[in-house]
């Protein structure tokens, strides 16, 4: 909205600073942070009133966890609130890359939204049917991923492309919409399975966001991009202040979220900022990357496949509990010292992924 300003530049000079995408970038990510810091507040309070009990704690869980009981859920609430208007005030309005990167967010938002809210009501820790919840994240994915497609120039736009090769692609065709939606739906799930303790899933999410900013970018500049030797795909920079605001949200939602938290993301953050960050990885061409960027997200998928594959072929277990993290609590791990170490973790990955881009 901002950037109608530019308009006026011809008058005032100073309004020309709007065209910078790194200069609205910051103002994004400020503006969300402050969003989430006033009225997250008035937020939690209105949650706490009407959820009572708040979120159910599972039964099958680690002992820890009961003395979190009464917490209230759906602070994705308090981080989407950030993302929307901060992108809405400061993003470009006119590229598709913004638009299907927010529909994505908030049609995955509303699905976390109804998850939660039928936990909270039944109290319970089964929500909405898996089938269909999935069913409807692939209908959004393939929209997106479709929209994708016809926005950039065939037959790139239909490739799945490799980091450390610039010419090495391949070419999928109309095979692309299944692929870039199942990426899309196992970045919502696989942010979804992370987030079960304090702070544990906003950190990564932050770091992810900064990583892919970073990529779109540079993958949005015809001169940056010629220069790392990486794929250009036009327009993908103005997502770059989609991320800054995901960034400032993060940093807004984890001074309430810090253990012991106030408030838990729930599936309504989870699935719409993990379909966020896939979706961006879609339109920037980075889809392999996101594999390392979002390693802990990775991961934490993958322990609960591996372990749910493995119980039912042979009535054995491979991790103490799924996802990993709990895993670790088993083992005797603290909290803090999980959710520190997978931030490390998180920071160390997202510097390899960005390391691809120079190694061409």
């Amino acid at each position: 909205m901002l950037m109608l300003l530019t308009e006026l530049s011809e008058h005032f000079s100073a309004l020309n600073v709007f065209r910078y995408i790194t200069f609205r970038t910051g103002g994004a990510m400020i503006t969300a942070a402050l969003i989430v810091f006033l009225f997250g507040p008035s937020i939690i309070s209105a949650l706490r009133i009407r959820q009572g009990k708040g979120q159910p704690i599972r039964a099958d869980g680690p002992q820890t966890h009961f003395k979190k009981a009464g917490t209230p859920t759906m602070g994705g609430l308090m981080i989407l609130t950030g993302i929307l208007v901060s992108a809405l005030l400061w993003g470009n309005l006119s590229s598709i890359y913004v638009w299907t990167v927010l529909l994505v967010t908030i049609s995955f938002g509303a699905i976390g939204f109804y998850d939660d809210y039928m936990k909270v009501t039944k109290q319970s820790h089964l929500g909405v049917s898996g089938k269909f919840r999935l069913a409807t994240e692939f209908v959004i994915g393939g929209i997106a991923a479709w929209v994708i497609m016809r926005a950039g120039q065939a037959p790139f736009s239909s490739s799945l492309t490799f980091p450390f090769f610039k010419e090495w692609m391949i070419h999928l065709g109309w095979f692309f919409i299944p692929f870039a939606a199942f990426v899309i739906v196992g970045a919502g799930n696989a942010v979804n399975f992370t987030d079960g303790l304090d702070g544990l899933a906003i950190v990564p999410i932050m770091v992810a966001a900064s990583a892919f900013g970073v990529i779109a970018y540079l993958s949005g500049n015809a001169v940056f991009a010629d220069y790392l030797q990486i794929h250009f795909v036009p327009g993908t920079g103005e997502v770059a202040v989609i991320l800054g605001a995901v960034v400032g949200a993060g940093l807004g939602f984890l001074w309430f979220n810090a253990p012991p938290a106030a408030i838990f993301m729930g599936d309504t953050g989870s699935l719409a900022l993990g379909g966020l960050t896939g979706t961006v990885a879609v339109a920037t061409k980075h889809e392999v990357v996101m594999i390392i960027i979002g390693g802990v997200f990775v991961m934490e998928a993958l322990s609960v496949i591996i372990q749910v594959g493995y119980f039912k072929m042979t009535g054995k277990r491979v991790f103490l509990m799924a996802p990993i993290h709990h895993h670790f609590e088993k083992k005797g791990w603290t909290e803090s010292q999980i959710v520190i170490r997978f931030w490390i973790v998180a920071v160390i990955l997202a510097l390899a992924g960005l390391s691809t881009l120079k190694l061409r």
